[in-house]
């Protein structure tokens, strides 16, 4: 129960986007927790455990944000590992009623999401397609 001595007080490395509970930002928050300390009762001052609380909450903050920011660059990672993967392969895509099937021949990126190109067997090439889009991937090329 006691207060740990690992509570770090909050650096100008911490993100303007972290939010709370309550919608606000880092910097606002911090900015709450200043203000109790400059009009605080001089003769009735904060509870040092509520104070390393606050700062613990706002630790939690950032590494919270932290984390979603990596969880973020995984995902993007194993979408491009998955869609370098596709190379070569040959795969079916709903079109309509009809199904097209081709060879993935190409791979760009837009804003992390991946788009295929691929060449048909009367060798049409056809691009920008999403990774969703894809209803079958063949063993056989």
């Amino acid at each position: 129960m006691g207060g740990s001595s690992t509570a770090a007080a909050p650096t100008a490395t911490v993100q303007d986007t972290a939010s709370s509970a309550f919608g606000l930002s880092f910097d606002a928050l911090l900015k709450i927790i200043l203000t109790q300390l400059t009009y605080q009762d001089p003769l009735k001052p904060m509870d040092n455990f509520q104070f390393v609380s606050q700062l613990g909450q706002f630790s939690q903050i950032q590494q919270g944000q932290s984390t979603n920011d990596r969880l973020s660059q995984l995902v993007s990672a194993q979408g491009a590992l998955q869609a370098t993967s596709l190379l070569g392969r040959t795969v079916d895509i709903p079109a309509g009623t009809a199904v097209v099937t081709g060879k993935v021949t190409g791979i760009a990126f837009d804003n992390g999401d991946a788009r295929l190109t691929i060449k048909t067997s009367d060798n049409q090439t056809i691009s920008n397609i999403a990774m969703g889009s894809i209803s079958q991937i063949r063993e056989g090329n």
